[in-house]
């Protein structure tokens, strides 16, 4: 919920705030981007700390990188430099990288069909983080006169303390020597599996299709000339959608199968592209952002379900890495085109291009729903 909160005050306010910034509009982006950037950098150093010094220090680590991340962002506000914000803007993604990894630190304590919905708990802290960051990111708006803006970002440093804080309080077990010296395949043929390929890529097409079109609904509201109220609003309801049906995701997954949870996902998605290609009024933005928001819940849930099939104990931390660098790096790539494409060629474009990828998420799962599928045990 911390670090849901403090990701979603920079969504809602960093494209405005390059934008204001760059003398390059199509840079409007790259703060958000670099919080893509940093995350995918991170993710498997933060995979390696916790494996020698436990989920505990790990996650303390990442908040306090948050909040020098946080630091640096409201420095170069004050500076008006778009390049101080977005170094910012990449630290605070390296505390995303280790935050990437609280979901499957659920499944380290959870009984084995309990795993589905303790991912889907986990992802549920975000509800009110959906309201508490756009709401921080209005206070904060106007809080310090001299510089708009800078006010909610001394609001994401101390949300960054008070996650470190709490995740200090932390209790779970470490691996035991047998668990983390086990029988170890390479990555490479952990990865050749169809598990594998098929939950990394829906996990990454799917987060790849959310942030291409949050990362520039910002901009594209500002263009039709909403205000950043309405702007704040639909960042709200999109990161509502994205984290309530964690409250039933995990039992929708374990009653239907991660399989159908992927397609529903998916196809909630691609009438998301529809319903935004179709006006741009706020009551469009604002039920695209809800469809996106609950299409990534049920993919993505589904997925990190489908990867826990993938490794045994000794094989988790490099796995779990692998899987969020894979996801991270693609994410990377498409939220920096992002501001590209909504700059030179328009809203529409961006929502074409999340279309194909859609395409190839539900392919892909049919090609895995049509493998031999191995007996899945407890062990």
């Amino acid at each position: 919920m911390l670090f849901g909160s403090g990701r979603s005050l920079l969504i809602a306010t960093a494209p405005v705030v390059a934008y204001a910034m760059a003398e390059e509009k199509g840079l409007a982006t790259l703060p958000t981007s670099m919080v893509v950037v940093g995350t995918a950098l991170a993710t498997v150093p933060a995979s390696m700390l916790m494996r020698r010094l436990g989920r505990r220090m790990g996650f303390v680590i990442g908040a306090l990188v948050g909040a020098a991340g946080g630091a640096l962002c409201a420095y170069g506000l004050i500076e008006a430099s778009l390049w101080l914000f977005s170094a910012g803007a990449f630290l605070f993604g390296a505390f995303a990288g280790f935050s990437q990894l609280y979901r499957f630190a659920a499944t380290d304590v959870a009984a084995f069909d309990y795993r589905a919905r303790a991912i889907s708990l986990v992802l549920a802290g975000g509800v009110l983080a959906a309201f508490i960051g756009p709401e921080l990111a209005k206070v904060g708006k106007d809080l310090i006169a001299s510089t708009e803006f800078l006010g909610g970002y001394i609001l994401l440093i101390a949300v960054c303390l008070v996650t470190a804080f709490v995740t200090l309080l932390l209790d779970i077990p470490r691996q035991t020597k047998a668990e983390r010296e086990g029988p170890r395949r390479t990555l490479a043929r952990i990865m050749a599996q169809p598990v594998f390929i098929a939950a990394t890529v829906s996990g990454a097409i799917s987060q790849c299709t959310m942030s291409l079109l949050m990362t520039a609904t910002p901009i594209a509201m500002q263009h039709v000339h909403h205000s950043f109220n309405d702007t704040a609003l639909v960042i709200e309801w999109h990161i509502f959608a994205m984290f309530a049906p964690g409250f039933i995701a995990g039992w929708l997954v374990n009653r239907f199968g991660e399989v159908a949870m992927i397609h529903a996902g998916n196809l909630l998605q691609l009438v998301c592209v529809g319903v935004a290609l179709s006006g741009d009024g706020v009551a469009h933005f604002w039920t695209a952002n809800v469809l996106l928001g609950l299409g990534w819940c049920f993919t993505f849930t589904a997925a990190t379900t489908l990867t826990t099939l993938a490794y045994t104990p000794a094989e988790r931390d490099h796995t779990q890495g692998a899987t969020n660098l894979i996801i991270y790096v693609l994410v990377a790539i498409v939220s920096l085109s992002s501001g590209a494409l909504v700059h030179y060629f328009g809203w529409q474009w961006v929502n074409f291009s999340a279309a194909p990828l859609l395409v190839i998420a539900t392919l892909v799962m049919l090609w895995y729903a049509g493998q031999p599928q191995p007996a899945v045990s407890e062990a």
